[in-house]
């Protein structure tokens, strides 16, 4: 229950944050039927789904031009209707399913309260855990998990629908799993391109000097290329669970929810032990050759983890973040299409709050809502973000410390590595020993001892490679600061004792 309470309360900060810089669709000057197909001064296209699970919400600023003013939502609450909806949805948040489901019937307002959608995913995460097939939404999906002789068919999946309320949080809610990626959003790409480049000019030109580039024709060799798809994937995993956020699923059981979810954050399978369950597809990729300096294989199985197979419907993707422990990555597409956003180190994505010693970052809740909300204002900023769009066969290659954001365009299957190179080794090897070690240091149970294990095996493995590091990177900033003219040295170093006689 702790744990729940806190997971709660982030959710709700998270959303609280970004909500000062909102730009509602209830600002416009005419009522918003959230059931037209396309807000066409905007741009904005819904998906074929998107009237399910609206149940008639509209945003707060339609109120304001209704001929009534009278908002159900304050009638159905009772006294209750003083607390925000962010505080509502977090109260309902402890109550089970059967409990949602008695509320659901006092009033419509506590009816469009207890069928929002994520206090249903919430139940059957942490209550089924990962036993469930998912059929048709969150809550059809509990219902049927817990009564499994209810003919859950039976529900209809728009429920009814309340005339007169209105909500900001429910809508945008409703709003970021019903929008289809803006044509604008996508035609920004000013990333390299390199094929056929040399290990040394990208050594050169990407790696040395910690910038992105998007690497063609490195999957030609691959079987995977030529072999995996869903019917492939399915009959070679079979009853293997991979993981898919905080549960493990059937990859076939993963695909019937995708099929049929429609939710602002898409679950993501994203599993660091597939090609241990399954070797053989482990065999049917090659890490291109341009990644092979990878120091972290010292320690062998102790190494954290490094390699990640990634499916997921459009939509789906990983808000901004930088890559754990300090290391690089590369990313290649085997199917669809990846919309990727990146900022710099030095440069943090607006919208995006990490704390002070890193260990959190509050942003969003989903992407959708951090493209509707952010990402017109970096059109004006001196540091733009590098952008792409990465297509089957394509490799992009992430430097360490840059902030990213990946959205699926289209049902996608990855590989991803995070690496150390000869280059990165100091940067990885001062994370690790960084104080709150305990709290930074990712995928692996010894976040305190990784600095000291992965010190003495790279030392032992190549001798005197962490000093020669160090008095390169020595030269390196000498190289770069710039030279004094005859006159400034003369003010530095005899300020006041030099005289000149004429």
């Amino acid at each position: 229950m702790a744990l729940k309470r806190k997971n709660s309360k982030m959710r709700s900060i998270t959303r609280a944050r970004t909500s000062q810089n909102r730009k509602i669709v209830s600002n416009k000057q005419a009522p918003i039927d959230p059931h037209r197909e396309e807000d066409e001064e905007d741009g904005f296209s819904l998906k074929t789904s998107a009237h399910s699970n609206n149940h008639g919400v509209q945003p707060l600023g339609n109120l304001y031009l209704s001929p009534t003013s009278h908002n159900s939502r304050d009638a159905g609450l009772g006294n209750l209707h003083v607390l925000t909806d962010e505080l509502v949805i977090e109260i309902l948040g402890f109550l089970d399913g059967s409990h949602l489901g008695v509320l659901a019937t006092v009033s419509k307002s506590f009816y469009i309260f207890c069928s929002h959608e994520p206090l249903w995913r919430t139940l059957a995460l942490e209550k089924l855990n990962g036993g469930f097939l998912y059929t048709r939404s969150w809550r059809t999906t509990y219902i049927a998990a817990h009564y499994p002789g209810f003919a859950v068919s039976r529900i209809g999946l728009s429920g009814l629908a309340i005339r007169d309320f209105y909500s900001d949080f429910l809508f945008q809610s409703w709003l970021c799993a019903s929008l289809e990626m803006k044509s604008d959003w996508l035609k920004r790409d000013n990333i390299p391109r390199r094929r056929g480049i040399s290990v040394e000019e990208f050594v050169l030109n990407f790696e040395e000097p910690n910038k992105p580039v998007l690497l063609e024709g490195c999957l030609m060799k691959w079987v995977a290329m030529k072999k995996w798809d869903r019917d492939y994937l399915v009959a070679t995993c079979g009853d293997i669970k991979f993981s898919v956020g905080p549960v493990e699923m059937k990859i076939e059981d993963y695909f019937r929810y995708s099929d049929q979810a429609r939710e602002e954050r898409p679950l993501y399978l994203f599993d660091p032990k597939f090609a241990k369950k399954v070797p053989i597809l482990g065999l049917e990729y090659d890490v291109p050759v341009y990644f092979r300096d990878d120091l972290f294989y010292v320690l062998g199985d102790e190494r954290p983890d490094y390699r990640w197979i990634i499916i997921g419907p459009a939509g789906s993707g990983s808000s901004f973040h930088v890559d754990p422990n300090s290391t690089s990555a590369w990313n290649a597409v085997i199917k669809g299409s990846k919309k990727w956003v990146l900022f710099p180190p030095d440069v943090i994505p607006p919208g995006v709050h990490p704390s002070p010693d890193g260990v959190e970052v509050a942003c969003p809740v989903s992407i959708i809502e951090w493209f509707m909300n952010f990402y017109a204002a970096t059109k004006d900023w001196k540091k733009k973000p590098i952008e792409c769009i990465c297509k089957a066969g394509e490799v992009i290659f992430v430097p360490h410390g840059w902030w990213h954001l990946v959205i699926n365009l289209e049902e996608s299957i990855a590989i991803t590595q995070n690496y150390v190179s000869r280059r990165n080794l100091l940067n990885v090897l001062d994370f690790l020993k960084k104080p709150n070690a305990s709290e930074l240091v990712s995928g692996t149970k010894d976040r305190v001892n990784l600095h000291d294990k992965f010190q003495k095996a790279i030392e032992a493995s190549f001798p005197g490679i962490i000093e020669g590091q160090l008095m390169r990177k020595v030269t390196e900033k000498k190289a770069q600061q710039p030279r004094l003219s005859f006159w400034e040295s003369v003010t530095d170093t005899n300020a006041g004792a030099f005289k000149f006689s004429f």
